[in-house]
């Protein structure tokens, strides 16, 4: 049965954040942190597969999709610090964390200071370690320049980012791109994409941060990736095993966005993970 899906803002600390949610509210948890240039839309496909069974829940970061935009620099603290606020503002207590791209250093900020919030872990071609950075993300840390940043906003990229790497773009959805150069493209959006891609290299420095958490608190994991990524490597998904050796990696042929291509395969994954987790 398709589930019900809300659609909602919430002032967080002077900040109009929208979110979308589906799910009994008593259901297990799921906290879904989108990735870069997206926003909670990319994830309508796996809320419809979910909903009905467990509850989830999707913030667009400030500056992101409908969300409002923060006075200042946006930093990918300032954007960790909104999503602690919307968790404290939905009374949410205990969760598990579904962190893609920059879900990851966004989700792993947050659960470095509140290790007491999460359940669980799903990551989705989200990188903790320098052997996840390929050639080209390592060009992209390296950049201090705010004109060859700006490049990275351009619907070449932004298409690039969703088909490339794929075994069939034919199954990826030209919606989810085309909405995100849509926000792309809103007056002062590409400004606050280049602040996050000259902090990116503030993630890369709290890797061993990130990693020492995995090791001490050993979360429940479940690492799906896709191997055609361009930007985080199979080695990053790998990596995550010698943390939590317990962990269950499954790896797809498929890109950066695997949930466009491998939904069908990667959903019963989550849905299996989640029913597992204590209660």
């Amino acid at each position: 049965m398709i589930p019900r899906v809300f659609h909602r803002h919430v002032d967080v600390d002077g900040v109009r954040v929208f979110y979308r949610e589906a799910g009994p509210a008593a259901a297990p948890t799921l906290l879904l942190l989108h990735g870069f240039p997206s926003a909670s839309h990319q994830f309508r496909r796996l809320i419809d597969a979910l909903g009905d069974r467990f509850h989830l829940v999707a913030p667009d970061y400030p500056g992101f999709g409908h969300s409002a935009d923060l006075d200042g620099t946006h930093t990918f603290d300032r954007l960790s610090e909104t999503v602690e606020g919307f968790v404290d503002a939905l009374g949410l207590r205990r969760f598990a964390l579904y962190a893609f791209d920059f879900g990851g250093p966004v989700g792993f900020r947050l659960a470095v200071r509140r290790p007491e919030l999460i359940t669980g872990l799903v990551v989705q071609n989200a990188n903790a370690y320098t052997e996840g950075l390929s050639e080209a993300a390592r060009a992209f840390v390296a950049n201090d320049d705010r004109e060859v940043a700006r490049e990275f906003t351009t619907l070449p990229f932004t298409r690039g980012q969703y088909e490339d790497g794929t075994t069939d773009p034919d199954l990826v959805s030209p919606d989810g791109w085309t909405l995100d150069q849509h926000f792309l493209d809103l007056p002062g959006r590409a400004d606050i994409q280049v602040d996050l891609a000259l902090d990116y290299r503030s993630n890369v420095a709290r890797y061993p941060e990130w990693q020492r958490w995995l090791r001490t608190a050993r979360p429940p994991t479940l690492v799906v990736w896709g191997r055609g990524d361009a930007i985080f490597t199979e080695d990053g998904a790998e990596a995550y095993l010698r943390d939590v050796p317990d962990a269950e990696l499954h790896v797809f042929d498929t890109g950066h966005f695997a949930l466009e291509e491998e939904l069908p395969r990667i959903a019963p994954l989550i849905a299996g993970f989640l029913d597992r987790l204590p209660a």
